[in-house]
């Protein structure tokens, strides 16, 4: 039974867009959440939903037509990769023919969608499709810059989400996404350079630039700006007065406990390839992000009932 469904071409095909790695696009929702109990801005949660949800779509649907691109590009080394072989198009379960009609398809319709919810979000549709095209083609060469590409990606997702409602989204935000996203990446980087020690540029043209112990000084360096940096942005003034309140700051060992916990997993357990898997199978993981979004709701109740 599994190997009929894996055979399937319309399943197969399914595979191939990715759907695990939507869960990025809920970046977008960082907007909603934050600008919804900013006190400086007026947002009505219906209406505001009735245009960030089409837009985490629109980015759902514009990720994978970059993913079936990917795969089709990478072909050649995804076939010699221990893990990606077995990715649909690599397999051989879809062709090349039917991978770039679907994603030329799935990107005239993010186009089109995103131009309906307005010119900005469109630009910002566009310039996501822009930059992870000219990524898979040319700059995913080059070490550092792969891993700045990937974490610019989610910046961009975090900005359509303020595009889509028309509110101003914290630089201080868009900082900590960027880092954390940095972070993820390069946890990934390590994770193949380690699994990939043999071969690694056969199978991914930067990771032959990357040194190991490089590797473990950055993400020690940037899972430390990423705390130091949502600290301040939780404490720094200018976020009490917008939310009315100081006590975001109790949410700060949530978000050290979860980066604690992802270098457990990277270093101790030797996981990091998928970032998307991660963070959706792993217990603790999960119960920190699930009491990180209670503690944020409670506070933001509270203040509404008792401003400061």
């Amino acid at each position: 039974m599994v190997a009929q469904a894996q055979n399937n071409p319309i399943i197969s095909l399914l595979r191939a867009l990715r759907p695990n790695q939507w869960t990025k696009n809920g970046v977008l929702l960082a907007a909603l959440i934050f600008g919804y109990w900013d006190k400086s801005q007026q947002i009505e949660l219906v209406p505001s939903l009735r245009l960030i949800i089409p837009g985490v779509i629109l980015f759902c649907l514009a990720s994978s037509s970059v993913y079936l691109f990917n795969d089709v590009h990478d072909l050649a080394g995804d076939r010699v990769h221990p893990t990606k072989r077995f990715r649909p198009i690599a397999a051989g379960l879809v062709s090349i023919q039917v991978a770039l009609v679907t994603a030329f398809l799935l990107f005239v319709l993010a186009g089109v969608g995103s131009w309906l919810l307005g010119l900005r979000f469109f630009a910002v549709v566009m310039s996501y499709l822009s930059l992870q095209v000219v990524y898979s083609l040319f700059l995913k060469k080059i070490a550092l810059v792969d891993v700045f590409i990937l974490a610019g990606g989610f910046v961009l997702r975090a900005i359509a989400g303020a595009v889509a409602i028309s509110v101003t989204i914290s630089p201080w935000l868009l900082l900590c996404t960027f880092l954390l996203a940095l972070f993820l990446a390069l946890c990934k980087r390590r994770h193949e350079k380690v699994v990939c020690a043999e071969n690694d540029s056969d199978q991914r043209a930067s990771l032959g630039q990357y040194d190991a112990q490089l590797l473990n000084q950055l993400i020690a360096i940037v899972s430390s700006a990423t705390i130091v940096s949502y600290a301040l942005y939780t404490l720094w003034p200018e976020t009490v007065e917008k939310f009315g309140t100081s006590m975001l700051g109790f949410t700060i060992p949530f978000v050290m406990f979860g980066v604690f916990r992802y270098l457990d997993l990277v270093y101790r357990h030797e996981k990091g390839d998928r970032p998307e898997k991660i963070l959706l199978t792993d217990i603790p993981l999960l119960a920190t992000i699930f009491l990180y979004g209670v503690a944020v709701i409670t506070i933001f109740m509270i203040q509404a009932r008792m401003p400061l």
